[in-house]
């Protein structure tokens, strides 16, 4: 089969997808992309296409992301129809992100090739991250912009042939008139790959050995430490856990910048706010701050510890939750409805309050000092994974078969 990936931000959601179809050297497989450089798969051609055009820092602030999405969309159809007129690839299936407008024209450029779009989140003025957090109220024009903002999944209902979605959560921040339209079913989690490692050592560079499953590790992780993902909170339990935990040691994964909601306005972004409003409180020789890290020092920080906390307002459930339950991280987790549908009370995890530092800190005290008694929880969060969302056995058959489908001449992908 020849299948067109389309993402911004290679490979994105496609991760586990695209390497799975090179390994079986059966597909012609090219994936565009804005990102440069891109990442090289084997078997995969990179193609790097150019937005048609970008939006002026002093445009119109509510059609300033649907400029931005078709101008993406256009340099993306351009960039497809060289692909069929000059190299002639003209794809079976077409299989691409809808958030940045990438798929809003490929109709238009190939009309009687399917596309299967993902559909990530539709906007909400309430029961999302927008005014979920009162010290982050909404501004008075933050409901139309959010307005604006779901033009872009709007038009590309008609874009697509089928959508996909990963959790019921996020499906359901989309209107009803979306859901006849999508399946849902989430990208997978390699829990092949992601598992407990009991052997595990990690070494940090200000102290003299190297910590192991028998340290007394709290870990932390997002790809930006941000309010959307409980940053705040965290920190503000920091003192209590430290204090009733002297042997406790804390390892941070985020990098300092923001993925989600508005920025924070200190000059050492939300970290610098954070620590200068805790300042002495909190025994910083403990605290390790480790940056963006490589996915195998990832693997090993999740695997080392002995609490891991995942926060998050209600929002677009993190691949790293998923993958800590399939390494059979130990979670304490916030107790907000995207969470709740991974993650139950007590079974696989324990949820507690996002606005309750206290409470927080309190339940991962009586993890860290009684690891015995929530030994369940972390071989029961990988069995859930395996379960619901392992990438080879559930997602993977789901997602070929949809593919299958849609394409109704021509090659299909074996199901494993």
């Amino acid at each position: 089969m020849k299948i067109l990936f389309v993402h911004q931000n290679m490979p994105g959601q496609y991760r586990e997808m695209i390497q799975w179809l090179a390994a079986q050297k059966e597909h012609e497989l090219v994936f565009l992309t804005q990102r440069h450089p891109a990442p090289q798969f084997k078997g995969v051609k990179t193609v790097q296409y150019k937005t048609h055009h970008r939006p002026d820092k002093d445009a119109y602030g509510l059609s300033k992301v649907w400029e931005e999405a078709t101008g993406a969309g256009l340099g993306a159809a351009q960039a497809a129809e060289r692909l069929w007129r000059e190299d002639g690839f003209k794809p079976d299936i077409i299989l691409g992100h809808t958030g940045w407008g990438e798929l809003l024209f490929m109709k238009d450029v190939l009309p009687d090739v399917p596309v299967l779009g993902f559909f990530e989140y539709y906007y909400l003025n309430e029961g999302g991250p927008v005014g979920f957090d009162p010290e982050d109220p909404p501004n008075e024009h933050s409901k139309f912009f959010l307005r604006a903002r779901n033009a872009v999944p709007n038009a590309n209902l008609d874009a697509v042939d089928l959508g996909t979605v990963p959790t019921t959560w996020q499906r359901d921040s989309f209107p009803a008139r979306f859901h006849d339209h999508f399946y849902t079913c989430h990208d997978g989690i390699r829990t092949d790959l992601l598992k407990p490692n009991p052997d595990v050592s990690l070494s940090l560079g200000r102290l003299d050995r190297p910590i192991t499953r028998d340290d007394e590790v709290l870990t932390f992780m997002a790809r930006n430490l941000e309010r959307t993902r409980g940053f705040h909170v965290f920190m503000r339990a920091l003192p209590e856990i430290l204090e009733a935990r002297p042997d406790a040691r804390v390892l941070v994964i985020g990098g300092n910048g923001t993925s989600y909601g508005k920025a924070s306005t200190h000059k050492g972004g939300l970290r610098g706010e954070m620590e200068e409003e805790l300042g002495h409180r909190v025994d910083w020789s403990r605290v390790h701050f480790l940056g963006q890290v490589p996915y195998d020092a990832y693997q090993q920080v999740i695997q080392i510890s002995r609490c891991h906390l995942y926060l998050t307002m209600p929002f677009v459930l993190s691949w790293s939750c998923l993958e800590a339950m399939s390494m059979g991280a130990t979670m304490v987790a916030t107790d907000v409805a995207p969470v709740r549908e991974a993650i139950r009370h007590g079974e696989t995890g324990l949820l507690v309050d996002f606005f309750d530092p206290q409470a927080l800190a309190k339940q991962v005290v009586e993890v860290l000092a009684h690891p015995d008694d929530y030994a369940h929880l972390g071989p029961n969060a990988r069995a859930h994974v395996v379960e619901k969302y392992d990438f080879l056995t559930r997602c993977l058959p789901e997602h070929l078969g949809r593919m299958n489908s849609l394409v109704t001449s021509g090659a299909q992908v074996k199901l494993p």
